[in-house]
């Protein structure tokens, strides 16, 4: 057991007390009967499925098979282009993946696309060639997308058609197929490939993210596939999914986010429901049309939701959903509210990074108890807040967040690693814990402004400014300052339909809930916030204050 200031944190990763051991056994098979994954079923089907999980293991590729061993005619996706069963893709990326074989022995594919069935084909059809796969983030530039392909040395490109510029600038050498629509490269290259028996690959393919690029480059994390179900059971400790769910998945699919839910729901033989971007009322509408049961999405897409005009809700059926998954970037705990009161307490949180992708879990109870909280540790997983000699805080004060467990990265594929510190990974966030055992998450470690000698964390200042009626968004970032060393400015995205706002009464709110230190001396009013593909706010192009304002 880990204890931080005394408080019980987490359990141990592979802890060898063998009553622990029969605790977490038992309670894996209280969650997998609770979620239908041990249902019975036609002794032949389930016979299937099972020598297939022996066969293929739990890599993405082997799961879809495994799937489609078990539920061929049920409906995989639902995406803008109609539908189309496990036991058809399964029979669709077998061709593909023996197509691939063409450009390599394995290649090493990068899909840059958009959420949509192709996507899914890429992605399935690599891991049963055993192919290491790179998935591009849609909001990179052409530029940078080139630079990955070639650090990465890409042997295949899959891309959206909307990426013209940058198929056309693929280097030389590197094969290129479109994706998506009845024209695609990519389902020529499937229809053109002869139906034929694949066999399991000799290596099991790696998954490569690229970090989010928020504080500069992006970053190629190099995630193992790993055996075993403990993805899944960690999801299955806090979110109550279940076999057959139809899910709506928002986030995107290239994002360590998007491509773990992705990953759950195939593990659950669930529907998933898919539109190429996101849009606030078309989500309603498909969680009307679907009777969708859960919504993976990240926390800017509930912004957009609750910002849709109040005549706009009724319009649309949402009563099947039971579940809201987010994760990728901060939760406002306002947002997280507002949206149990319009929907119901179907709210979880999830907080993690790319390279130990999640830690800690938050329920509806944790976020109605204090709204804005990362929750706690599933199992399997330790969490301790350090101070900077690497020794444990207590309760209640803000240290450096540090995780492990057996979903942390390998390293980045330059060479480069995080720091360390008794087999956890810091996670480049500040945090603190409190008497409950639950996660709240301060801000970066290097976005704590330091002005006039004090220590300020903006998340604080950004929830005060959440609390005023006119304010839909709000950032807080240190600028530089001759007389302080850094300053805080305030940039706010206000509600159109509002009433008026003006910087004063900005900052008499914040001095009257916080010190006088923590009170924005600049205040921008913008018409949006700079973000990346996921919804993260690109805080550096907010440290030169804009134009207006």
């Amino acid at each position: 057991m880990t204890t931080v200031g005394g408080q019980r944190v987490t359990d141990m990763i592979g802890s060898s007390d063998m009553g622990d051991r029969t605790r977490s056994v038992a309670r894996t098979g209280g969650m997998f009967a609770r979620s239908g994954l041990w249902r019975p079923g036609p002794p032949q089907r389930v016979a299937r499925q099972l020598a297939a999980l022996r066969r293929w293991g739990t890599a993405l590729g082997g799961t879809f098979v495994s799937a489609a061993a078990r539920d061929p005619e049920r409906v995989a996706v639902r995406d803008d282009d109609g539908t189309v069963t496990y036991g058809e893709l399964d029979a669709r990326t077998d061709r593909l993946a023996a197509a691939l074989g063409r450009f390599g022995e394995p290649p090493r594919v990068a899909v840059l696309c958009r959420n949509h069935r192709g996507m899914i084909e890429a992605l399935v059809g690599a891991s049963k060639r055993g192919a290491d796969t790179v998935l591009l983030n849609t909001g990179m530039s052409t530029e940078q997308l080139v630079t990955v392909v070639k650090e990465q040395s890409v042997d295949v490109v899959i891309a959206d058609h909307e990426f013209g510029d940058f198929l056309a600038a693929v280097p030389e050498g590197v094969h290129a197929l479109t994706a998506g629509g009845p024209d695609s490269g990519l389902g020529e290259l499937i229809a053109s490939t002869p139906a034929v028996r694949i066999e399991p690959p000799r290596r099991t393919g790696r998954t490569i993210m690229l970090s989010s690029g928020t504080t500069g480059t992006p970053k190629g994390a190099n995630r193992h596939s790993k055996p075993g179900l403990q993805p899944l059971t960690s999801i299955l400790s806090r979110i109550p999914m279940r076999v057959h769910e139809t899910m709506l998945i928002e986030a995107p699919l290239f994002h360590t986010w998007g491509y773990a839910m992705l990953q759950a729901a195939i593990s659950l033989r669930a529907t998933i429901v898919l539109q190429r971007r996101f849009d606030p009322e078309g989500t309603l509408r498909l969680l009307d049309r679907s009777r969708a049961t859960t919504l993976i999405a990240i926390p800017v897409m509930l912004r957009r939701i609750l910002d849709l005009p109040a005549e706009t809700f009724p319009k649309y059926d949402t009563s099947a959903l039971r579940i809201c998954a987010v994760s990728g970037s901060a939760l406002p705990g306002a947002v997280s509210t507002a949206f149990m009161d319009r929907f119901g307490d179907v709210v979880y949180n999830l907080y993690g990074s790319t390279e130990a992708s999640w830690v800690t879990i938050a329920t509806p109870e944790d976020l109605r108890a204090r709204p804005g909280s990362a929750g706690t540790p599933p199992p399997g997983t330790r969490v301790a807040i350090l101070d900077a000699d690497g020794n444990p805080v207590p309760t209640g004060v803000t240290g450096r967040i540090f995780a492990a467990n057996e979903l942390m990265f390998a390293g980045y594929t330059n060479g480069a690693t995080k720091e360390m510190h008794d087999g956890m990974i810091s996670l480049g966030d500040l945090g603190h814990i409190d008497a409950d055992g639950r996660l709240t998450v301060d801000g970066r470690d290097d976005d704590m402004v330091v002005s006039g000698g004090e220590n300020i964390f903006p998340s604080a200042v950004e929830e005060v400014l959440m609390r005023l009626p006119q304010v839909r968004e709000a950032v807080v970032v240190g600028v530089p300052d001759a007389e302080f060393g850094q300053r805080l400015a305030a940039h706010l995205v206000l509600d159109p339909a509002g009433e008026p706002l003006d910087a004063e009464a900005v900052r008499t709110h914040v001095r009257a809930n916080l010190a006088r230190f923590a009170v924005p001396r600049d205040v921008h009013f913008r018409a949006d916030l700079p973000r990346n593909a996921t919804g993260k706010v690109l805080r550096r192009l907010l440290v030169e204050p804009p134009a207006e304002g």
